[in-house]
């Protein structure tokens, strides 16, 4: 994969997701450009800017809301956290499946059986 794909592969995620600011920042460009440059897996990066946004979505309903996301920067930690320790790659699939079925309320809620 090029780096340009990989940057639009990444890039494209990162804009569907829920929870972030409209805007894409040219850091956000050179960030995703820096992850393939890392050779950070395009896998693991959009699992952990899926999981970052589940997480988000799953808080307790009693928590103070949260400010929305304004860079790719957010999801680092979590890459960090991926690269270090995979996640079953099941539960990874759930997460994608749910993300490309286009529904709006793709994440699970905290009622949600799922």
């Amino acid at each position: 994969m090029t780096r340009a794909a990989y940057v639009a592969a990444l890039l494209q995620t990162y804009r569907r997701l829920p929870g972030r600011t409209r805007t894409l920042h040219p850091g956000d460009r050179r960030l995703a450009s820096e992850l393939d440059r890392r050779h950070v897996p395009l896998a693991i990066a959009r699992a952990a800017l899926l999981l970052g946004a589940a997480r988000r979505a799953c808080r307790p309903s009693t928590a103070p809301p949260l400010p929305p996301i304004r860079s790719l920067a957010y999801f680092l930690p979590i890459i960090a956290e991926l690269t270090a320790s995979p996640p079953d790659p099941a539960y990874l699939d759930y997460l994608e499946r749910r993300f490309t079925t286009g529904e709006p309320n793709w994440l699970p809620t905290r009622n949600s059986p799922d």
